[in-house]
């Protein structure tokens, strides 16, 4: 701490990412990267993008980025969305960072799961958003009836993080339909791992004003490295979180980013494939890890959360640790004995069930 801080510097409690170890032969299931390269159209834009010198580089890119917003629009042309009801940004993290400043500061506190997203309390601190936190029951589910009552706006994430659990399309827009006078934030980093029977919240956004959906390409797009996200709203909500942006960088995606964004949105038939290799490695590895005695809990994710009854999880997570395999431990109340573990390829998988069965 030095005295040339500021006070908002001083009072801040900053989050944690997932550790990017440098370890050789590592097998890397603690930060829910997809475990499959981006799609090769993707790849081919970006060479497209640079050509042969690189000279574009030189340019700015566009700072509202249409064509990614075009291309997210008609992806989501089946529930009546149009580049109006689109927002860009650097990794839905900025997104979201832009909707506590933009949409979720007002007089009264804003609701959220005690058990989610551990950047939601950090943007509190970071724009002073009061917030009050609503304890999951005890399936780590998300109890409706508690965000029916007064509040300054609601953020959660569908699926849970970590927990991996979904709240169904009908019980969000309870609380979406229930809030009228607040902003609801839903947070779909993993909703493209639900499954094809589960329809995102995109499909509401245009009944009601007040929801704001949130997603990424990092995850089902495997386009992490390159930090892109983005948020569906009403045209007025899309309008502040614009706003805001205009105020603090102008030119939040660069001119690699947007090229291969639009790439990615646009080949659904490698994005199909790829989330449905991890959905059936999930499921796998669920079957797999029950026999072993684990208790995991229902995933929609990328990931699954899970915890042994006769063994604690930190010496569960330090014993494959000395095997290179890395998984997320989260020593806070009430999860303290839970791993969350990524879904990686099957041989990843593989590797993870050999190391566990040795462990017990």
């Amino acid at each position: 701490m030095s005295k040339y801080w500021s006070a908002v510097a001083r009072g801040l409690t900053p989050y944690v990412p997932g550790e990017q170890p440098k370890l050789d032969r590592l097998v890397k299931l603690n930060t829910n990267e997809n475990p499959y390269p981006p799609s090769p159209r993707a790849i081919a834009a970006l060479r497209d993008e640079l050509g042969d010198d690189g000279a574009t580089l030189r340019l700015y890119p566009d700072p509202n980025a249409d064509r990614l917003k075009a291309a997210v629009a008609h992806h989501f042309a089946d529930c009546g969305l149009a580049p109006a009801n689109v927002f860009v940004g650097n990794g839905s993290d900025e997104v979201l960072a832009h909707a506590f400043q933009g949409l979720l500061k007002h007089d009264r506190p804003i609701l959220y799961p005690d058990i989610t997203y551990s950047f939601y309390p950090v943007y509190c601190g970071l724009y002073g958003v009061d917030y009050e936190q609503v304890a999951l029951n005890a399936q780590f589910e998300i109890e409706v009836g508690d965000y029916l009552r007064p509040n300054g706006g609601i953020i959660f994430p569908n699926p849970n993080a970590p927990t991996g659990r979904l709240l169904p399309l009908a019980a969000v827009e309870r609380i979406v339909a229930g809030n009228p006078d607040a902003v609801v934030v839903v947070d779909e980093a993993y909703i493209d791992f639900a499954g094809d029977a589960i329809p995102t919240a995109a499909a509401l956004v245009t009944k009601y004003p007040n929801l704001l959906v949130v997603q990424t390409l990092s995850k089902s797009r495997a386009l992490a490295g390159l930090r892109i996200g983005f948020a569906l709203g009403d045209p007025a909500l899309i309008e502040a979180l614009e706003r805001v942006k205009n105020s603090f960088n102008s030119y939040p995606l660069d001119r690699l980013a947007i090229a291969a964004g639009v790439a990615a949105m646009e080949d659904a038939a490698h994005f199909d494939t790829a989330r449905k290799a991890v959905i059936g490695s999930r499921e796998a590895l669920v079957a797999e890890m029950g026999k072993l005695g684990f208790e995991v809990l229902p995933s929609a994710a990328n990931f699954i959360f899970a915890r042994h009854p006769q063994h604690d999880a930190g010496t569960l997570s330090a014993a494959l640790r000395e095997r290179s395999i890395i998984v997320r431990h989260f020593k806070l109340p009430r999860i303290d004995q839970h791993l969350r573990i990524t879904i990686g390829t099957d041989a990843q998988c593989m590797s993870l069930l050999a190391a566990l069965r040795e462990i017990l």
